[in-house]
């Protein structure tokens, strides 16, 4: 049972720890490289109350910005997007979701990114999104979709910001990025709000 004066990113993290999304010990990275923490971002995401608390964290961030839609690269992000669609709408304020693909189609409408494009217009504001920032280049990927499409890019989000390199590229490539949990230099996991 949550505390209903955590924040939503300090529910996150008691259930990344209950649920085992989030590990100690000494970790192989995909990446490259070793870790003493694992964090394993579908576990949360595909878990219904974690996935309501995350999309719950993440629509405020996207009213500030005021996105219009919301996108990420599959297969980490497409569970985020679709809470957060489906949580937008129960509240009132619809956000329409999108799924960066990691290349077009071959075949029927040849898309890169599926999901209500049309209904956007030209030069949306949309917000990207995945479970975790290493080198991010994920959420490049989905970033150059997004803007190679027309649309502008908001906000650049993250479940749990690892601080290997790729927030501080975002950054400096000028994107405004935020993460609803840190990693510290000790391996520590911090909620961010």
């Amino acid at each position: 049972m949550t505390n209903s004066k955590q924040s939503e990113s300090e529910i996150i993290l008691e259930l990344a720890k209950k649920r085992g999304a989030l590990q100690f010990g000494k970790f192989q990275l995909s990446a490259g490289g070793t870790s003493s923490y694992y964090f394993d971002g579908r576990i949360i995401t595909l878990d219904p109350e974690a996935g309501y608390h995350v999309a719950k964290a993440i629509l405020p961030i996207l009213k500030e910005c005021d996105a219009q839609a919301i996108a990420g690269p599959t297969l980490g992000a497409d569970p985020i997007v679709s809470s957060v669609s489906v949580v937008s709408h129960v509240e009132g304020h619809p956000v329409p979701g999108l799924i960066v693909r990691k290349e077009a189609k071959e075949h029927g409408g040849k898309r890169a990114i599926e999901g209500p494009m049309a209904d956007l217009g030209e030069n949306a504001r949309i917000a990207v999104v995945d479970d975790a920032c290493t080198t991010a280049s994920s959420l490049f990927l989905a970033i150059d979709a997004v803007e190679a499409a027309g649309h502008q890019v908001v906000k650049v989000i993250a479940i749990l910001d690892r601080n290997e390199g790729g927030s501080d590229k975002l950054r400096s490539r000028g994107y405004d990025f935020v993460a609803l949990l840190s990693a510290n230099e000790k391996g520590e996991i911090i909620p961010m709000n």
